[in-house]
């Protein structure tokens, strides 16, 4: 059985630590055995290690999280990178075309889809390997797995089984109910309902075919240039809702949608996160805070407090799902990102009379990482390094550079650094368009660059 594992969305409701290009999943604010900060993305892999379906996963994500991922996973992980955002069908379909056009997994074997971010034990995924058989058994055109309710949930989606009982390990479905009231929840339970977590399975050749009767390429590279036909919907309404044979697999053990504040302090190990200070005499409140200024929280309880470059949140934790109602408008760039090679984080942007706009940002390179060597048409840049050592490539030369070294960068030069120890920079960039597309990428990786460019002494 192949694996895919969808990691998309924005993480609107945890912010200010979750962005356009840090969502949920990649906030280290869980703890490993070894007491450890990690993601749930890291966390969620490591089981699939634990439980031996790593090695037939891949990744199906946009271009904004792929640093992400290979910085926290490894630049081993298989990623599928979607051209555009466009929902979870789209992004099924041209995971599917690749394992089928590129990787020759054959149409009878399973394809299993499930979340990148779960919050459940590993026996969880063993249930996800018995999707497998319960294909091949059933004759199904789709398993889901269904979890045991321990609440009447408002929150989730439910799935109501054709019977209560079965003689064989998985049950027929009936239909979808999608996030009912609390009192209607409570019926669905009683008439055997489970919560729907997004998980579920087919024969490759099931969506192969799908994608064929809609006249859609099913060769990998064909497909990325008509990305844009796909409907714009997700695999529920487009696949689910339609396919005539589903059954599911009941799982009755722990499961969590970690999506917002509350329920995500509910599985943290510790009430606080950076520096701060939480007084006595509060209860079950949370303190999150990735800058270097101290934070005191005072005679609050029941609340959490998220500080990060990208704002500043103090909410009652009941209330914290509504926040992303109240910051979708919010249009600024993310103040903090990790890439690849490292980290970065805005520390300061200004837009003077005259228009030119100036960005302070704060860079972090990994020991052994380097940044690509590019240049740029509207900008100029000065880079102080202030810890570690390494090499910088500048117009055709590379040099030895360390703390107290300020490397001026004008328009129009070629540049790049590699760092020898892990190293950090400020750079301040000038110019009329300080946007991604003004980074002309030349070499991305350091043996291109020591490949062109020509060694010399400081």
């Amino acid at each position: 059985m192949n694996l895919v594992l969808l990691s998309g969305g924005s993480g609107k409701r945890l912010w200010p630590l979750s962005n356009n290009a840090r969502s949920k999943q990649f906030l280290k604010v869980l703890e490993n055995k070894n007491g450890e900060l990690q993601s749930m993305v890291q966390r969620v892999w490591g089981q699939l290690e634990n439980v031996g379906l790593a090695d037939s996963a891949v990744i199906a994500t946009s271009k904004s999280q792929v640093d992400m991922i290979q910085s926290q996973l490894s630049h081993d992980v298989p990623i599928i990178i979607e051209p555009l955002r466009r929902d979870t069908f789209p992004a099924i379909a041209l995971a599917s075309v690749y394992l089928y056009s590129v990787e020759g997994i054959r149409l009878d074997e399973v394809i299993a889809v499930l979340p990148v971010d779960p919050y459940v034990e590993d026996r969880f995924f063993h249930r996800v390997n018995d999707l497998e058989k319960t294909v091949l058994a059933s004759g199904a055109d789709l398993a889901l797995i269904g979890v045991e309710p321990t609440y009447p949930s408002a929150k989730y989606g439910y799935i109501v089984p054709a019977s209560q009982s079965n003689e064989s390990d998985y049950l027929r479905v009936s239909h979808f109910i999608e996030k009912p009231a609390e009192e209607k929840a409570a019926k669905l339970i009683e008439q055997g309902a489970l919560w729907n977590c997004g998980v579920f399975a087919f024969k490759l050749d099931y969506m192969i075919s799908l994608l064929k009767e809609k006249g859609l390429p099913i060769q990998y590279d064909e497909l990325l240039k008509q990305y844009e036909r796909l409907p714009k919907i997700s695999f529920d309404y487009e696949v689910v809702e339609k396919a005539q044979r589903i059954v599911m697999l009941p799982y009755d053990g722990d499961w969590k949608d970690l999506g917002t504040w509350n329920t995500l302090t509910e599985e943290m190990a510790t009430s606080q996160i950076g520096k701060g200070v939480i007084s006595g005499d509060c209860e079950n409140t949370h303190l999150i805070n990735e800058l270097d200024i101290p934070v005191t929280v005072l005679g609050v309880s029941n609340a959490i407090v998220a500080v990060s470059p990208d704002g500043i949140l103090v909410s009652d934790k009941a209330a914290s799902p509504r926040i992303k109602e109240l910051v979708d408008d919010f249009d600024q760039r993310p103040m903090y990102e990790e890439r690849r090679w490292g980290w970065y984080r805005v520390l300061d942007y200004t837009k003077l009379e005259d228009g030119r706009e100036v960005l302070t940002k704060r860079i972090g390179v990994a020991a052994g990482k380097n940044l690509s060597y590019q240049m740029h048409h509207h900008r100029s840049e000065i880079w102080t390094i202030i810890k570690g050592e390494g090499e910088f490539a500048f117009n055709g030369e590379i040099r030895h550079v360390r703390p107290g070294d300020v490397l001026e960068i004008p328009v129009g030069a070629k540049h790049g650094i590699k760092a020898i120890t892990d190293l950090e920079f400020i750079e301040v960039q000038t110019g009329t368009k300080l946007i991604e597309e003004d980074i002309i990428r030349i070499y991305m990786t350091w043996e291109g660059v020591e490949e062109n460019c020509l060694s010399t002494s400081k």
